[in-house]
């Protein structure tokens, strides 16, 4: 067996449960949290969970996207190692609470959210706005540009849908930061669905247009969110488009040490995620994909999904966990 095979068997053992249990355990740590007004804590506490699960998992992981630089967080900061150190060496791309403010105030689409992939993978960006575009699977490249005014990529994705721009729904972040974008948007006469947080859930909900609503994601974000939500993107083929937003000479310098050399570069899907990428995301909270965690008498009930996308698989996992002592 070559190099190669042995990645992907190390990363087909990671998929059988492991990975969920990843996820799994940092929603169940901050759902405990949901609704206390404690974001900090929240987050605090699906990192302290996180980290002790990754570190069970056969891998030598390295954390591209985490928490943030080292100087910023105690843990999964940007290459921090990972895992047994034994297995395949792996990216490791994660938020323990994706919408940390969603969950403190218990609203809908909390996430805990990873993404592995073979070394090398994925994007090392640094913790900066990035522009985003994206659509889910079915089709053809060309169909979105970033470049191209709102107007144009919504006319084109309806002319690709087969439907009227009417019936289409555009997800944004409810930023001040977006107005014009949001009349731009309006004054086609799609609708708009706007979140206010929770970025990577946005982004995955164009996956999955029937079930969320959502056909198509505009606007601006952070830069380690949208390297996540390219990987689960990867996953299912769907399209993304991503630049990042390096305004400052301090924000280039930042960039030009994490090897990005094109301020102005366009980053696409495969860009951000190549090769073999495993993706899992679990719902602290209720939201359009997922539901969030449950709080039986004697049960905690968790729903997760896991995409891979050398299969294009997507697994639903609706667990039932009886041993309370694990959470």
């Amino acid at each position: 067996m070559n190099v190669a095979q042995n990645i992907v068997a190390g990363l087909d053992r990671i998929l059988t449960m492991e990975l969920v249990r990843v996820t799994e355990r940092a929603a169940v740590a901050a759902a405990r949290l949901r609704g206390r007004g404690d974001e900090k804590a929240a987050d605090q506490v699906a990192v302290d969970a996180m980290r002790q699960e990754l570190n069970r998992l056969s891998i030598r992981g390295t954390v591209v996207i985490g928490e943030g630089e080292r100087d910023e967080a105690p843990m999964l900061y940007i290459g921090e190692e990972v895992g047994s150190g034994k297995g395949p060496a792996v990216d490791i791309a994660l938020d323990p609470l994706e919408g940390t403010t969603i969950c403190a105030k218990n609203l809908p689409n909390a996430l805990a959210v990873i993404a592995i992939a073979e070394k090398g993978s994925l994007l090392f960006a640094p913790d900066v706005y990035m522009d985003k575009i994206a659509i889910g699977p079915g089709y053809a490249d060309g169909v979105i540009d970033i470049d191209a005014s709102p107007a144009e990529n919504i006319a084109s994705l309806a002319r690709a849908k087969g439907v009227a721009i009417s019936d289409i729904t555009t997800c944004i972040l409810d930023r001040p930061r977006h107005a014009k974008l949001i009349d731009a948007v309006r004054a086609t006469g799609a609708a708009i669905r706007l979140i206010g947080d929770g970025d990577v859930a946005g982004v995955i909900h164009t996956t999955d247009p029937e079930e969320t609503g959502i056909d198509i994601y505009l606007g601006t974000g952070g830069a380690p969110e949208g390297v996540l939500a390219a990987a689960a993107l990867r996953c299912t083929g769907g399209q993304m488009q991503g630049r990042l937003i390096l305004d400052t000479p301090e924000k280039v310098a930042r960039a030009a040490k994490m090897g990005i050399s094109n301020p102005k570069r366009v980053y696409r899907t495969e860009d951000m995620a190549r090769g073999d990428v495993l993706f899992a995301a679990t719902g602290v909270t209720d939201g359009n994909m997922l539901a969030g965690v449950k709080f039986g008498h004697n049960y905690i009930t968790t729903h997760t999904i896991v995409l891979r996308s050398s299969s294009r698989t997507v697994r639903e996992i609706k667990a039932r966990h009886q041993d309370l002592d694990k959470f």
